[in-house]
């Protein structure tokens, strides 16, 4: 069964210069370490919810990588991943579903003091990355793999919900109402000029969202970024609420919500 969000992805070009902005808007940022053959290392932000943040760049040029393209294109919120109770039996479900997931895969990661994370996930192809999720389950413990620092300065704790921009509503509610059981619940967006479908996972939600017309800002991003996550609220337990600069989130939408 899917749980919850395990983490949301955030590409950027800099990691060090993430690091130090998100600090600089409040978050207890941890160091993540490198993984193991594909070219990129990390930076991580948990929260008490259990998802976390994952702030991820490039120390080699990877054009095969799946966030390499988006990275190219801006960067900020790329790809997220799905907790699950039993990986094999939700990636099955979600190839039943019609999206097409990749098998299981072995993956690690080398943290700063030298412990090695190791984790396995099923990954959805190019296709449907950011649309489909991909889930995860820990061979080693997963508070090795997430940060046990999940308080923060500016009062977050943790994700509320996540807004994916998609061209194909019914497809998508297709997806999710036969994984999860549910037929999700119609939603509208002014704000968005636009449309879609709402599901709940866990303690968390995302809109998946269509434009209702060719001029609102979901519409702009599809043109230039395709289906893929749009923006995510963060819950904060006090201290200001409202968007943060996306100069300062490195192209994340992000908004704090009390």
């Amino acid at each position: 069964m899917l749980t919850a969000i395990d983490h949301l992805i955030i590409a950027v070009p800099d990691l060090e210069a993430a690091v130090k902005s998100y600090q600089g808007l409040g978050f207890a940022v941890m160091p993540g370490g490198r993984h193991t053959g594909i070219g990129t290392y990390n930076a991580l932000i948990a929260f008490q919810d259990t998802a976390y943040l994952e702030l991820i760049a490039f120390y080699e040029p990877r054009p095969d990588h799946r966030w390499w393209a988006p990275l190219q294109q801006g960067g900020g919120l790329v790809d997220f991943c799905l907790q699950t109770d039993d990986l094999a039996g939700d990636a099955a479900a979600l190839r039943r579903a019609g999206i097409d997931m990749g098998e299981p895969e072995h993956r690690d990661r080398k943290r700063p003091d030298g412990f090695e994370v190791r984790w396995t996930f099923a990954l959805p192809r190019a296709a449907h990355r950011g649309v489909a999720p991909f889930v995860i389950t820990d061979r080693t413990p997963r508070d090795e793999r997430v940060p046990r620092e999940r308080r923060h300065p500016n009062g977050v704790t943790g994700v509320g919900t996540v807004v994916v921009a998609v061209d194909d509503i019914a497809r998508v509610r297709g997806w999710y109402g036969a994984v999860l059981g549910q037929p999700g619940e119609a939603v509208r967006r002014p704000d968005l000029d636009a449309a879609g479908v709402r599901f709940a996972i866990g303690p968390h939600a995302f809109e998946f969202l269509a434009p209702a017309g060719p001029g609102g800002p979901l519409a702009a991003w599809l043109r230039t970024r395709g289906a893929s996550p749009y923006a995510a609220t963060l819950m904060t337990s006090g201290g200001p609420v409202g968007p943060l600069d996306e100069a300062n989130t490195f192209g994340a939408r992000l908004s704090l919500r009390a």
